[in-house]
């Protein structure tokens, strides 16, 4: 690298990190300044220009906040007091956002359930809340009433739509709510500690957990996003991500609102109208997350694709083969991406744009970072700790487990789960230094010599099978690169009488499959131990509204023919893939196959 490439690369790295610190350096979990305050103040600052488009109706900062007043004292005339909860269980809508600011200025919490949950899931998240009433509109309340039984306690469903039976008529209650602020004695007492949301974990392993955000961590998430991205009041930045996420409904939202900048929303992505809108809305950036930018790069050409004005993309969960083809082909300026989990301590931003990283830690600034890599042992799943008892630090080129020390500051504080023993599973004592406590992030990851952090694997999709570690992500990477393959996603099933797991890979092909191109392809990109020993084709792979891939059914199938309906092969040793019949399926459990 030149001088003065590396110089430009340091001159951004230092610009975005300055314009992040300087958004929530004075964050404090004592502050008596609440997330209400700072959106607050932004009403008073940007009264009249636009806040929200949803589906061409636009509101004003001022309007938006007169929605959320009325929410506010709904509230009180139901009598909730600080610290109760509130769910709410909506697609993206206008009022999406103001329902739980509104909730906020009286000290409410509300709990963000995901929309697209049915039956024991919605029902879970419903009873670990506590939450005594629940906002629906026409499309959820359904999905709701077919749940209902499975709720443990007693629970009072308020429309936007038309009310029938018991449910109560939230438009007309709304009506009779002033659209002026309450007064702001109603949070005396409360400090940025106090609790705001909860955000419910995906659930792609198992039942969703809710993570407590509270104000401070609310306002890292949104004044931490208004910096890194540099968005200004003339931006306008398009969410098509469901407002239930934190990237969506806190991130992008804080980026926009907390500069005098405006939110194009969308009621959920579509790749044929992406570009289109964000061309007649004159948006400025877009927030991504997971498969959304691999779902952009696959689509036709779109002739808009060239005429927008979008100067950022930000986000996190960008493949680094995307990556490349997405600043490319869609002329994108820059791209910020960043890692982080709802109930975390570790956040990283990749300010200079290098292509595949999740963000960069200088070796000048390593000591005041709180994040650390340290070696794991995937078959024990554990950390790696020497004679000493203490964790073994990872360097340059080994991956390991990210790991985030927790302490008293706000960057670097964990409030985990309302399952206090859930929360706990999570933290690691003793890691570094006797007495230590690091905040378990559960994501494999690299660092190279110059400091870039590079995402690898999540614990446990991990596996190991032939003595080797074989990183799931990394194998579908290479498996989507195939011609004709538009998505892959790979996970280990166990084998009787073989060690470790064998790699599995599900796959959607929009041409007819080839198993012997494919084979040599495989062969030719992968080393033996991380080549797929089984495929399944599969027409759609099931994701979470966050496009995170569902793995635990496709793992619980395993390989068995009798319970996978549609193609599915084996990797026979002398002949490549081949058709997983009942007859090979016997042979292979006969150990007729050297594998």
């Amino acid at each position: 690298m030149s001088f003065m490439a590396r110089l430009k690369r340091e001159w951004r790295f230092l610009r975005g990190l300055t314009r992040t610190l300087g958004r929530v350096r004075s964050i404090a979990a004592d502050s008596p300044h609440l997330l209400t305050d700072d959106l607050e103040a932004a009403v008073d600052r940007w009264r009249d220009r636009p806040a929200i488009t949803f589906e061409g109706t636009t509101v004003t900062y001022g309007e938006m906040d007169a929605i959320a007043n009325r929410y506010a004292h709904w509230a009180k005339s139901l009598n909730l007091r600080r610290g109760q909860v509130v769910a709410l269980f909506m697609p993206n809508r206008l009022e999406y956002f103001a329902v739980w600011y509104g909730l906020s200025k009286v000290g409410v919490v509300t709990a963000l359930i995901n929309n697209q949950l049915a039956g024991l899931p919605l029902a879970h998240c419903l009873n670990i809340s506590r939450a005594a009433h629940l906002i629906v509109d026409a499309e959820t309340s359904p999905v709701f009433e077919q749940a209902r039984t499975l709720v443990e306690h007693p629970l009072h469903q308020w429309v936007l739509g038309p009310a029938n039976g018991d449910q109560r008529d939230l438009v007309r209650a709304l009506q009779s709510c002033s659209q002026l602020p309450p007064d702001r004695a109603v949070r005396e007492d409360m400090t940025a500690s106090d609790p705001a949301l909860l955000i419910y974990t995906s659930g792609t392993t198992g039942l969703p957990k809710a993570a407590r955000i509270t104000h401070m961590r609310a306002q890292l998430y949104m004044r931490g996003f208004a910096g890194a991205t540099g968005a200004k009041e003339t931006d306008r930045i398009y969410i098509a991500l469901p407002l239930y996420h934190a990237t969506g409904g806190l991130c992008a939202i804080g980026a926009a609102l907390l500069n005098g900048g405006s939110v194009v929303l969308r009621r959920k992505f579509s790749s044929r109208h992406f570009w289109g809108e964000v061309v007649a809305e004159g948006c400025t950036m877009f927030v991504y997350i997971g498969e959304l930018c691999r779902y952009l790069v696959n689509h036709e050409e779109d002739p808009d694709e060239a005429r927008h004005k979008i100067r950022l993309a930000f986000g996190n969960g960008l493949r680094p083969d995307v990556w490349p083809t997405l600043k490319r082909r869609f002329r994108i300026p820059e791209i910020l991406e960043f890692y982080g989990s709802t109930e975390g301590n570790v956040s990283l931003f990749n300010f200079d744009g290098h292509e595949g990283s999740i963000g960069r830690v200088p070796k000048w600034m390593r000591k005041r970072a709180n994040l650390r890599l340290v070696q794991y042992d995937v078959e024990a799943e554990a950390v790696v700790r020497g004679a000493n008892g203490l964790g073994v630090e990872c360097g340059p080129g080994q991956v390991g487990e990210c790991l985030g020390q927790i302490s008293g500051d706000a960057r670097t504080e964990y409030s985990g789960y309302l399952d206090k023993a859930a929360s706990e599973q999570k933290v690691l004592h003793d890691v570094l230094a006797r007495g230590d406590a690091w905040f378990a992030t559960g994501d494999l990851m690299r660092m190279d010599a110059e400091g870039y952090f590079y995402f690898i694997d999540r614990i446990g999709d991990t596996f190991r099978w032939k003595g080797e570690n074989v990183s799931t992500n990394e194998v579908a990477e290479r498996l989507t690169a195939f011609p004709g393959i538009d998505e892959a996603t790979v996970y280990g099933v166990s084998v009787d009488g073989a060690d470790g797991r064998a790699g599995m890979a599900a796959l959607v092909a929009d041409r007819p499959f080839d198993p012997k191109a494919f084979g040599d392809y495989v062969a030719r990109e992968l080393p033996s131990y991380a080549q797929p020993l089984f495929l399944r084709l599969l027409p759609a792979l099931d994701a979470t509204g966050t496009f995170k891939i569902r793995k635990m059914d496709l793992v619980a199938d395993g390989y068995d023919p009798a319970k996978i309906k549609g193609a599915l092969y084996f990797h026979d040793p002398k002949r490549g893939y081949v058709k997983l019949t009942r007859s090979v399926s016997e042979r292979l459990a006969a150990g007729a196959f050297r594998i």
